[in-house]
């Protein structure tokens, strides 16, 4: 929690009793549904709610945007973006009925007041959004192929409407076919953790 606070100091109260409500919420869930690698669940507020709000250093959601977060999980990157951006309404997706239960109850528990769920694959919604989220989920590629339905018209925010993924490793023969549109940033430039040595956001405008 404590590396929350230092990059995200401006929390709320509010925020911050809802980041520090996850770590027993998802230990206590992951032992009867495994969201997150048993030997992760340690890692929590740095491998996965610090990794979720490093979509933060591409755009910062502007007040009334509709996102969708695509295979989300537990809830992964959604939640904690949600807790983030309490003006922004979140639609989290995956096809796993399950991890979709730990994010509802994950939620639920915290108030959260701006968010939805749904049971199904990507290609299933046809509902509209300015941004499409998404953590690791598929090659860039499939992505953009499953989720441009989904990309509304009007713009709102700074950055043109599409999808914004967070990625690991070598990512220059999945980022080819958009070169010249797309923007990587390294999250190592922003968080000093060795965890985000490789770990990447990348912007696809659709």
């Amino acid at each position: 929690m404590e590396q929350i606070l230092s990059y995200f100091p401006d929390l709320t109260e509010t925020q911050k009793t809802q980041f520090a409500a996850l770590y027993d919420l998802y230990v206590d869930w992951n032992a009867k549904i495994n969201v997150i690698s048993r030997k992760d669940i340690e890692n929590l507020y740095e491998h996965h709610v610090l990794h979720s709000l490093g979509l933060t250093k591409i755009l910062r959601f502007k007040a009334g945007s509709r996102v969708m977060d695509i295979g989300t999980g537990g809830g992964f990157p959604g939640i904690p973006l949600a807790i983030l951006f309490p003006e922004v309404t979140f639609h989290l997706v995956d096809s796993i009925g399950k991890k979709i239960k730990v994010g509802e109850a994950v939620a639920e528990a915290i108030g959260l007041k701006n968010i939805t769920f749904r049971h199904c694959r990507g290609e299933e919604e046809k509902q509209l959004f300015d941004f499409v989220v998404s953590r690791a989920v598929m090659p860039l590629a499939d992505l953009v192929k499953i989720v441009r339905k989904n990309i509304a018209k009007p713009q709102k925010n700074a950055l043109p409407n599409g999808l914004i993924c967070l990625k690991g490793g070598e990512l220059q023969h999945e980022i080819l076919p958009f070169k010249k549109s797309a923007i990587s940033i390294d999250l190592s430039s922003y968080f000093s953790e060795e965890f985000f040595t490789t770990k990447k956001v990348v912007y696809v405008p659709l």
